[in-house]
């Protein structure tokens, strides 16, 4: 390779800032504190197009960080495990809690959803990243794969 082709390598760069101090981190004891937090996160997309979340946690649940992994469309959004685990290790994260919106209104997770939350608890395995929940959120209320036994 000559040395002219050198300036043509793209840098990559990946930054995570702490700018929350210690003492005021949010604390996950529960899914409901999860919800709260996420539901703040999303916004008005959750009745308006589907969106998938990843809420980063260290050691002592505290939480590090809220990241919008994907926006898709009304019935569906893509999630890549790469992406997701790339922002989690870059932040330090020994936990996270996966989330997305059920526009539709239902609550009932689909089978996509099962295997995804499998394939992602999986990876994290290998990684040493715990996958603590999954949660559905929707205008009125939100679905735990955590509280119901099935992560």
């Amino acid at each position: 390779m000559t040395q002219e082709k050198l300036f043509f390598i793209q840098e990559v760069e990946v930054r995570y800032k702490n700018v929350t101090p210690k003492n005021e981190r949010a604390k996950i004891q529960s899914s409901h504190d999860a919800n709260e937090i996420l539901r703040i996160a999303m916004g008005d997309l959750i009745d308006y197009k589907e969106a998938f979340y990843i809420l980063l946690l260290n050691n002592s649940n505290e939480v590090l960080g809220v990241s919008k992994l994907s926006e898709g469309g009304i019935t569906g959004t893509l999630v890549d495990v790469r992406l997701l685990f790339q922002i989690a290790l870059k932040s330090h994260a020994v936990g996270v809690i996966l989330a997305h919106n059920h526009p539709s209104g239902t609550l009932r997770p689909s089978e996509a959803d099962k295997s995804l939350t499998q394939k992602l608890k999986k990876a994290g395995d290998y990684l040493d990243i715990k996958v603590l929940d999954h949660l559905i959120i929707t205008t009125e209320s939100y679905f735990s794969f955590a509280d119901e036994n099935i992560l």
